[in-house]
C-alpha cells in the first residue's frame, strides 16, 4: 500500500507543478479550469510504460504513432471556449480521452472521432473509469466527408467544435456541422509553423483569436491530392 501512496503524492506533486510552472505562468488563470486540472490524474490518460511522464511539457506518445496534446495546449483551449453547461461538442481526435474527459465535463455532450480504433477502446476505457456518460465516441476517419455524412451519431450543428489536430485549411464538411452561434478551436497552419485559432461566430460575423504559435501532428485521413500529368 505504501508503494501506491507514494505513486499518489509523486503524480499529485507532479500535477502541482504543471498547473504552476506550464499552465498559470502561460496566463491560464481561470480559477474552476485549474480547480478542474488540479483534480484530473492525467496519469491514467497515458499507456503504463510511459505513466512517469503524464505531466511533462511536451506532448506524451500514445498507440497507432499518436501523442497528448501538451497541457498548456490543453489547458488553453478549454480556457478560451466559452461553455453554457448544455453545449454539443464536436471533438476531431480523440487521442487517449483526457481533453475530452475536460470538455465533457463542461458541457452537455461530446461526440468525439478518431481514426484509430485502439485509440478508441482506450479513450472509453478512460472515460468509463473515471465516470464520463455524457460522450459518444467514433472511430471515424473525420476527413472524410462521406464517411461523416453517412454517419448517423454526427448531427449538427454544434456549439463548439475542437479539431485537435494539425490542419493547413479546415474542410468545408466540418465547417458545414459548426452552428451559426458557434465557437470553431484548431490548429491551423503548416508545420513547422502552427498557430492554435479560435473562432466565435454571432450574428453572421467571425471574431477569430490567434492564441499562440506552436507544434503538432498533422491530420491522418487527407484526400490525397492527384496530380495530372501531361
Amino acid at each position: 500500500m505504501s508503494g501506491v501512496s507514494n505513486s499518489n503524492d509523486t503524480f499529485m506533486i507532479a500535477r502541482r507543478n504543471m498547473i504552476e510552472y506550464q499552465i498559470r505562468c502561460c496566463k491560464v488563470l481561470d480559477p474552476d479550469l485549474l480547480d478542474m486540472l488540479a483534480s484530473m490524474p492525467r496519469e491514467d490518460y497515458v499507456p503504463e510504460h510511459v505513466r512517469s511522464l503524464a505531466y511533462m511539457e511536451g506532448r506524451v506518445p500514445l498507440p497507432c504513432g499518436q501523442e497528448m496534446h501538451s497541457p498548456l495546449q490543453e489547458a488553453t483551449i478549454m480556457q478560451q471556449l466559452s461553455f453554457t453547461g448544455q453545449d454539443r461538442v464536436l471533438e476531431i481526435g480523440t487521442g487517449s480521452g483526457y481533453l475530452t474527459n475536460l470538455l465533457a465535463l463542461r458541457s452537455g455532450h461530446v461526440t468525439s472521432c478518431d481514426i484509430h480504433a485502439e485509440l478508441t477502446r482506450q479513450a472509453e476505457k478512460n472515460l468509463s473509469d473515471h465516470g464520463i456518460d455524457n460522450v459518444t465516441l467514433l472511430n471515424i476517419n473525420a476527413m472524410d466527408e462521406s464517411a461523416m455524412q453517412q454517419c448517423d451519431s454526427i448531427q449538427g450543428p454544434y456549439d463548439i467544435i475542437v479539431i485537435g489536430t494539425a490542419l493547413e485549411k479546415i474542410p468545408a464538411h466540418l465547417r458545414s456541422l459548426l452552428s451559426e452561434s458557434g465557437q470553431l478551436i484548431s490548429f491551423t497552419g503548416k508545420n513547422p509553423v502552427l498557430h492554435l485559432i479560435h473562432e466565435a461566430h454571432a450574428n453572421g460575423a467571425c471574431t477569430s483569436t490567434t492564441l499562440f504559435e506552436t507544434l503538432l501532428q498533422d491530420a491522418e485521413g487527407l484526400p490525397v491530392k492527384r496530380e495530372l500529368i501531361f
